[in-house]
């Protein structure tokens, strides 16, 4: 397998250590470039970052002392890079065209940013739920008028955890689904240590969080026709977002009505069974299962449970009927790896296998 070489742009972030700290010892990919704000530009790494480091590993020795790039500067950044993943904070109609910029400089982007989730011919994958979404990228590169370049989009993190436990339940008629997500203060980019007043405290509201929960999941359950994406038009989704005192782990608890209501039994066979394209191709950031089942009453739990498959799986318990609904359950996954740079990198592993990189 060649070696990738790539960049992280807005490295400096709570995504973008992320991806630095997953990207340490990946197989395919080595970083050989990082780009921040330009008050970073010129600095090393670990000089840009001031102390801000809020991983639980220390900073990689291999990119402590890269010299600092200005994100913007396009051309700087993309020469010599097989492509970048991003992870910026900005205003979304400059992320826009700060990524379509490093696509036109035939630099593909692997994007953590909410800027494109509905650019009609940008795919937003859940490598193991559509895959096939990737396709769209010939008709966005003639958009574009590239070779290479080209931006692919991962879904927010609130629905990590309940759209791959739906998705195998699809074919039954998803008609109506209710979630509530309580979620971890990382989301927000922030620690105990610079967000204190989170201690003993829950905030019922996270900016266009709940938009982003029940829109996205009609894209990635939408279909491919011509050039672009049509949204599904079904299920029905309604969520209230919550951030709750937690470093890591967005857990949601789901309610769903099924046009053909599926025995309990059935449902948790399809969810351990439940595999995709990562699994099949054994890529190298691939949980080996996926959906985990917990039989006890009081799991899974964020601390516990967060880091299931190193960070890649899905927790799943309390499986039951429910007196309004068909059933209920709860569902939980690392924000930052799975919901993030997690699977950003598994989404570029899925894309470089099948020669899009």
């Amino acid at each position: 397998m060649k070696k990738y070489k790539v960049g992280v742009v807005g490295a400096t972030g709570m995504v973008g250590q992320r991806f630095v700290s997953l990207l340490e010892h990946h197989p395919w990919f080595e970083v050989v470039k990082l780009a921040a704000s330009p008050r970073s530009a010129g600095k090393s790494y670990r000089e840009a970052l001031g102390g801000r480091w809020a991983m639980s590993t220390p900073i990689p020795e291999s990119m402590a002392d890269l010299v600092m790039y200005d994100a913007s500067d396009v051309e700087k950044m993309a020469e010599g890079l097989d492509f970048v993943f991003c992870a910026v904070d900005m205003k979304k109609d400059e992320i826009r065209a700060l990524e379509e910029r490093y696509a036109k400089a035939e630099c593909p982007v692997i994007s953590n940013n909410s800027a494109h989730r509905f650019t009609p011919d940008v795919p937003m994958i859940i490598p193991e739920v559509n895959a096939d979404h990737m396709k769209v990228i010939d008709a966005q590169r003639r958009r574009l008028g590239t070779k290479r370049g080209f931006i692919a989009v991962k879904s927010n993190c609130s629905l990590q955890s309940y759209v791959p436990a739906l998705a195998p339940l699809k074919d039954f008629g998803i008609k109506d689904v209710l979630a509530c997500t309580y979620q971890a203060i990382s989301g927000a980019g922030k620690t105990f240590e610079t967000w204190p007043e989170m201690v003993d405290n829950v905030i019922p509201f996270i900016g266009g969080e709940e938009e982003k929960s029940e829109k996205e999941p009609m894209k990635i359950w939408g279909s491919l026709e011509g050039d672009e994406i049509k949204l599904a038009s079904s299920p029905s989704i309604t969520t209230q977002c919550i951030r709750v005192p937690v470093s890591d782990g967005h857990l949601a608890a789901v309610f769903v009505r099924f046009d053909q209501k599926p025995s309990k039994e059935e449902i948790l066979r399809r969810w351990h069974e439940f595999a995709g394209e990562p699994q099949r191709l054994n890529l190298p950031s691939a949980p080996k299962q996926f959906l985990t089942y917990f039989e006890e009453d009081n799991m899974p739990q964020t601390r516990l449970n967060r880091d299931q498959e190193h960070g890649m799986g899905v927790s799943i318990g309390r499986l039951r009927e429910d007196n309004q609904y068909d059933y209920k359950f709860v569902c939980l996954s690392h924000n930052t790896i799975r919901g993030a740079a997690g699977g950003a990198v598994l989404m570029a592993e899925l894309l470089a296998e099948n020669g899009y990189l």
